[in-house]
């Protein structure tokens, strides 16, 4: 009934390659842009370095208020 040896045949394995392709731009590239392109704050940057211990509380919230009085 379908002959799928003609040159239309393999027309189905070209539109399944299309939609993965799709799909894959559809929910992989956006969050990878979006990591990209955020502006890490100054604030963000310090909390950082206080949750891996490299600087102290007092260094922390000295230089904490020093940023917020820039603002």
């Amino acid at each position: 009934m379908h002959d799928y040896d003609s040159f239309f045949g393999g027309m189905h394995l070209i539109w399944w390659f299309i939609w993965i392709v799709f799909l894959i731009w559809v929910f992989l590239i956006p969050t990878q842009w979006g990591k990209r392109n955020r502006r890490e704050e100054p604030l963000d940057i310090l909390k950082r370095r206080f949750a891996r211990g490299e600087i102290s509380k007092e260094q922390f919230e000295e230089q904490k208020k020093v940023l917020e009085s820039n603002e």
